[in-house]
């Protein structure tokens, strides 16, 4: 099957986001805490599983990540064809718990935990890359219920429909998405889902997905990150509508963090998303960062946006 933007985006445009979330070693500062404590609800990218972050929580905030459907320990992304020795003539073929999974029920997971969330206090949503597709859908069902939108390189649809849609514009030219066709497994109609060997053990394909991934990562520090993703990811989603209503998403305070050394989510596509939500909505404007990191971050691009996420949870409890 012939590779696509389309077919690779759905098994790793964004699966930085979730093995981003390995524990600070910055130091907890002191800050004026309020008598509510925020909850920093966390949507991961493709292939990554919920997770919270144990620094943030140790500055004196919640954090929770969102089960996303077909991603839950028990859903059966791992399997004994991805143990050692692998069989990839079964992986290639055994369906996927994805098959089916829309964006719709992302959404309605993470409204899901949002809800939860917020009868204990204010609510920070933070989406990583491809999470961003879910965070627009949470914050054009439920507003009220969240006080800052936080987007870490991550897909922010305004003028076009999809994610899809966008990594075919010249913003995108420079994408490394395509480069990472060699992890894929399979014919995503047959498995129902798109399917990546994070455990090969090719130098070449390693290379390549250490490059447009993570190039600031040790070798030891990327080995770790890719070993906690998770094969297989939803063909769906990258086509869907994800864009975000001015009526609704458009009312609510957001942040944009951007990877200035991201190869998946070039830098100009990033200023992209950021240009056209601004135009969308010229009273609401993005609250700009950048971080020097890459799609996914290593533990010094985390540390940094740690205290940023910090600084804005203490804000909406003020």
């Amino acid at each position: 099957m012939g590779l696509t933007r389309r077919g690779v985006l759905g098994s790793a445009a964004a699966i930085g986001s979730a093995a981003a979330l390995a524990t600070s070693a910055h130091p907890t500062k002191p800050g004026k805490r309020g008598k509510q404590i925020t909850t920093i609800v966390i949507v991961t990218g493709a292939n990554g599983g919920a997770g919270g972050d144990a620094e943030l929580t140790l500055r004196g905030h919640r954090t929770v990540g969102v089960d996303l459907p077909g991603h839950n320990i028990g859903d059966g992304q791992f399997r004994l064809s991805y143990q050692c020795p692998q069989n990839l003539a079964a992986l290639a073929t055994e369906p996927s718990p994805m098959a089916g999974v829309t964006l719709d029920d992302y959404a309605e997971a993470a409204v899901a935990t949002v809800r939860r969330a917020g009868r204990n206090g204010p609510i920070v949503l933070w989406g990583g890359s491809m999470g961003g597709a879910t965070v627009n859908r949470v914050a054009n069902e439920v507003p009220r219920l969240i006080q800052r939108l936080v987007y870490s390189s991550a897909f922010c649809c305004v003028d076009l429909p999809s994610m899809a849609a966008y990594l075919m514009e010249p913003e995108a030219k420079d994408s490394m998405i395509l480069e990472l066709g060699g992890a894929g497994v399979g014919d995503p109609e047959v498995i129902g889902a798109t399917r990546s060997n994070f455990r090969t053990a090719d130098p070449r394909v390693l290379a390549k997905l250490k490059e447009a991934l993570c190039a600031g990562a040790t070798d030891h520090e990327f080995f770790a990150l890719l070993n906690t993703m998770q094969p297989d990811e939803s063909m769906h989603i990258p086509l869907a509508d994800a864009r975000g209503h001015k009526e609704t998403w458009g009312r609510i305070p957001r942040t944009y963090i951007r990877h200035t050394r991201d190869r998946m989510i070039p830098l100009p596509l990033q200023d992209r998303f950021i240009h056209e939500a601004d135009r969308l909505t010229p009273h609401n404007r993005f609250d700009v960062r950048s971080v020097a990191t890459s799609h996914m971050p290593d533990p010094r691009g985390w540390a940094s946006i740690v205290d940023i996420l910090d600084e804005l949870a203490v804000q909406v409890q003020d």
